[in-house]
């Protein structure tokens, strides 16, 4: 596979997190909106990683951390960054009871809503980036 070809698969699977993501905004599953979209910029980041450093990306799920192995953190504005950081604990901890509870309190459907635009946008701009 060349590296363009890693890359765009990334992306497909970005793309893809992102209609699920909608589709459970559709089917008012809250948390699970929180999830995809934070799958889908985590992807999106493993796309950039392969694209700037030609290196199969760190099997982490931490967003600040893969922005930053990508290259691209610090070209992120601080809304972009403060997305990271709202995105994060919405991978691992959402799938723990002790915290799961807790986050689906947080999210309501103008929330994913929000969510859901942000994350849309940092995709457009993370594959600007490419």
């Amino acid at each position: 596979m060349t590296t363009s070809e890693k890359v765009q698969y990334w992306l497909e699977l970005a793309n893809t997190d992102l209609g699920a993501a909608k589709a459970m905004l559709e089917s008012k599953y809250f948390l699970h909106v929180g999830f995809m979209c934070h799958l889908t910029i985590e992807k999106a980041l493993k796309a950039a990683i392969t694209h700037f450093t030609n290196e199969i990306p760190p099997k982490i799920h931490q967003l600040v951390k893969l922005a930053t192995k990508a290259g691209i953190h610090d070209k992120m504005t601080e809304e972009q960054r403060e997305l990271l950081r709202e995105l994060n604990p919405l991978n691992i901890e959402g799938r723990y009871p002790e915290y799961k509870q807790g986050i689906a309190q947080t999210l309501n459907n103008d929330k994913c809503v929000q969510l859901i635009a942000k994350t849309e946008d940092l995709l457009c701009w993370i594959k600007k980036q490419l």
